[in-house]
């Protein structure tokens, strides 16, 4: 096995590890790794990185259980992963993009929320939807702040060169 696929499959363990020990943990809804992780893997590590992160989100998925939800779960973590590369340039750009990415998971997961009828089909309902949300909203923005610090002291630390991986 050559360099990169070894290094790839570490990275890519690694982020299953550090996605899964988040998720089965025992932690308020919606306080996870995974934003930040979908933030930052593409960011840091390129876009060949988000199919192991995704891979990661379904296997977990597997053991905690899978739901009506999961296309605009698992979607808006594609989004995220994507549009990172054009938050990476510097610190303060990356901390807004993860902040993009937890509007567009709150926007994206919600908006499915309210398509499966728990809040019947109309504009009320929808802005219902939305505000019942809010609370788990603070837990994304705190979890995903939280982890992406982590991530960004990690970065600084060790002075990693990812563009090399």
């Amino acid at each position: 096995m050559t360099y990169l696929n070894m290094t790839y499959l570490k990275f890519s363990l690694g982020i299953f590890l550090i996605l899964a020990a988040s998720r089965f943990v025992p932690h308020p809804p919606n306080f996870t790794s995974l934003l930040a992780l979908s933030f930052y893997v593409p960011a840091f590590l390129g876009i060949r990185y988000l199919p192991a992160l995704i891979i990661a989100f379904i296997l977990t998925d597997f053991f905690i259980g899978f739901h009506s939800l999961l296309l605009f779960t698992w979607g808006s973590v594609l989004i995220i992963g994507y549009i990172s590369k054009y938050f990476r340039s510097n610190i303060k750009l990356r901390l807004f993009g993860t902040l993009f990415g937890c509007i567009i998971f709150y926007l994206i997961s919600n908006f499915g929320v309210w398509l499966s009828g728990s809040y019947g089909y109309s504009l009320i309902g929808l802005i219902d939807c939305y505000y019942m949300a809010i609370p788990f909203f603070g837990y994304t923005l705190l979890s995903t702040f939280l982890y992406s610090i982590l991530i960004e002291s990690l970065f600084k630390i060790t002075n990693l060169n990812f563009s090399k991986i």
